[in-house]
């Protein structure tokens, strides 16, 4: 089975799948070089925290995952970046359906200037689905974990641009969830909101831990603390530190993690 054929049909073991791994992974914009030799395991049904501070490359290698920094001229990168033991660079590897495995929420919400449902139908009409049944479960379904659902159900058919910003970073979450994915990609997807939308996002990322594997950046330390099983620290694009948030934040091995999740700079 070729790598691109693994990355449409992944491991059958449903436990393990969304693992992904960085093996001496680098990464340019151009002549800058962002990433240098990440070596890292993260592991599935889990959630985990990239932290550092500003340029440090956590977004970067976010982005890697699912390939989203290609859209950008001029960038490569060197070693393996893996996802359930397929490489997600190699050539014959379809992008789309990587992209529909490892689903991305953005920092600013961004849905579609579109009805509710049309935002959450969108992917599963790329895919072909045309049923009106089959999609009316996508979106409740996606809805539902999204925890949405009890607030818009009887709004399907209004834009979603009506909604507040918290409801639209969870309508951009349940998007991406239509697609089944086995991994979310979360780049500071409560930043721009208040306490009360964070918490929910916060919760619902919890809930969603049990189901698929949750990557999240975020430069507040204590979301990571709260929600993460573990964390991963950079630093001028290199992997200081990667251990359970727990030790982490209480017992880091590193001087300079330690002095950045304690306030010493960052």
């Amino acid at each position: 089975m070729s790598a691109a054929s693994r990355l449409v049909e992944p491991k059958t073991d449903p436990t393990q799948l969304g693992t992904i791994k960085a093996k001496q992974f680098s990464f340019w914009y151009g002549e800058k070089q962002a990433l240098f030799d990440i070596d890292l395991a993260i592991h599935p049904r889990r959630i985990t925290a990239l932290i550092g501070p500003s340029g440090c490359g956590k977004s970067t290698f976010l982005r890697s995952i699912n390939r989203l920094n290609e859209l950008i001229p001029g960038t490569r990168k060197t070693g393996r970046l893996e996802l359930d033991g397929a490489e997600v660079y190699d050539k014959g590897t379809d992008v789309v359906a990587l992209r529909q495995r490892a689903g991305m929420v953005f920092q600013r919400w961004n849905p579609f200037p579109k009805s509710i449902y049309d935002n959450v139908a969108f992917g599963p009409r790329i895919n072909g689905e045309r049923n009106p049944g089959v999609l009316d479960e996508i979106v409740e379904r996606s809805l539902r974990r999204a925890a949405l659902w009890d607030e818009v159900r009887d709004r399907l058919q209004e834009s979603a641009l009506a909604l507040s910003g918290g409801q639209q970073q969870r309508l951009c979450i349940a998007r991406a969830l239509a697609n089944d994915p086995e991994v979310l990609l979360l780049d500071e997807p409560a930043s721009a909101l208040d306490p009360i939308a964070t918490q929910k996002i916060e919760e619902l990322l919890f809930e969603l831990k049990g189901e698929l594997t949750v990557v999240i950046v975020t430069h507040n330390l204590q979301q990571a603390a709260r929600v993460s099983d573990n964390t991963a620290f950079f630093y001028l694009g290199r992997l200081v530190e990667y251990d359970s948030t727990e030790r982490l934040f209480t017992r880091p091995r590193e001087e300079r993690t330690e002095a950045y999740v304690t306030g010493r700079f960052g």
